[in-house]
């Protein structure tokens, strides 16, 4: 039991760190590329490099899980984050950082995925939504205290990346002292194919569980690289920025243990409709009144509260969903969808901004919010249903 506690923590410290690193990195550079004149376009896109590289690595990565086990992963790709952020300050060029977020995605889904995994098949059904929940709310204090590094570039702006990289080195050589485990080994093999096979299964059976992760990497990365750009061009200092984008941050801390309890005792589906109706309503508000401060604070400390929560549900809610020989893979996708709204979102956030200068900016969160609650509320008895008849 000491040791599985010790682990437990351990992991999502290391969570947390990571959850550090993406939430400088996403606003720091976007206010370091606005001040030099990038476009908010290439602005956008170089963030999405990140998750460029958390795709392209995603379906590599089971096979090495099942074969090395979890340490090994974490390790290695808490080493490619590392040695990524070190070497931002080797040389300020648009495509060079863009290689090096790129790596960093690579690391960060590999260190994400095998402490997901690992938390989830040793979890207690009962406390499943609890760890969870404890493991998002780790990454969500890392993400909160990220952006306040960002005025830090008025002094050096090497010296954000320098304390970033020393803070994961430290947390990172704890791992070293977790005894290795395997996963459940699947009968099917460790091949691409039988990967795929996984994929497809966990797919048809809990597609409705990856859209809250969809919903939370679009919403975290547009916040964090296109957002900063916009409250710029609002005459927003770059100190008041990073103060509304940690509140989203400290709203998702607050409520992050309390709704994973919650996801337990009461269910999932009706939770998030509701949580997506309120971040819906909050950004809505915020779209009215995007002039004020106070208001935009409050706006955001609400949304985080509400919809700051959606990835660790909808990991929960994944892992209700499909047989423990499937979590890996739902784990994976889980990734996937996250990275897949967290590549779009900066992409669409820059063009918005771009091309529609007197619509707000707020709207395309508030409609993506508003459409993924009827869909959860139209299509996931279905799903539910399907998965139930196939685990009798």
């Amino acid at each position: 039991m000491i040791n599985n506690t010790f682990r437990f923590w351990i992991l999502v410290s290391i969570v947390a760190l990571s959850g550090f690193s993406q939430g400088m990195l996403l606003p720091l550079i976007a206010v370091i590329f606005e001040q030099d004149g990038v476009s908010s376009s290439l602005n956008g896109l170089n963030a999405t490099a990140l998750y460029i590289g958390t795709i392209v690595i995603a379906p590599f990565l089971e096979r090495p899980l099942q074969k090395y086990g979890y340490k090994p992963i974490i390790i290695v790709g808490g080493g490619m984050v590392i040695a990524s952020i070190g070497m931002f300050p080797l040389w300020k060029s648009f495509w060079f950082w863009f290689i090096l977020r790129l790596l960093i995605g690579i690391g960060d889904n590999a260190l994400h995925f095998a402490t997901q995994t690992w938390i989830t098949n040793t979890s207690p059904v009962a406390k499943r939504g609890r760890n969870i929940s404890l493991y998002g709310l780790f990454f969500g204090i890392g993400f909160a205290v990220g952006p306040l590094m960002t005025p830090l570039v008025n002094i050096n702006e090497t010296l954000p990346f320098i304390l970033s990289s020393i803070l994961c080195l430290v947390g990172w050589l704890f791992v070293f002292f977790l005894q290795n485990e395997l996963p459940e080994q699947m009968g099917s093999g460790h091949s691409l194919l039988a990967t795929l096979s996984h994929f497809g299964r966990a797919l048809k059976y809990a597609w409705i569980a990856f859209l809250p992760p969809f919903v939370y990497g679009f919403l975290e990365s547009s916040l964090n690289s296109s957002f900063p750009v916009y409250a710029l061009r609002m005459d927003f200092n770059v100190s008041n920025v990073s103060y509304i984008l940690s509140a989203f941050a400290i709203g998702s801390i607050i409520t992050q243990l309390p709704l994973g309890m919650l996801g337990d005792l009461y269910g999932r589906r009706k939770l998030l409709i509701v949580l997506l109706l309120i971040g819906f309503c909050s950004f809505s508000v915020a779209g009215f009144m995007e002039h004020q401060f106070i208001i935009l604070f409050s706006a955001f400390l609400v949304s985080g509260m509400a919809v700051g929560s959606t990835f660790s549900l909808g990991i929960s809610y994944m892992a209700d969903l499909v047989t423990k020989e499937l979590l890996a893979a739902g784990n994976l996708l889980c990734g996937i969808f996250y990275s897949v709204g967290s590549l779009t979102g900066p992409i669409i956030g820059g063009l918005f901004i771009k091309h529609f200068q007197n619509a707000s900016y707020f709207s395309i969160i508030s409609t993506l919010l508003f459409t993924v609650a009827i869909v959860i509320f139209c299509f996931e008895k279905k799903t539910y249903l399907i998965t139930e008849h196939e685990n009798i």
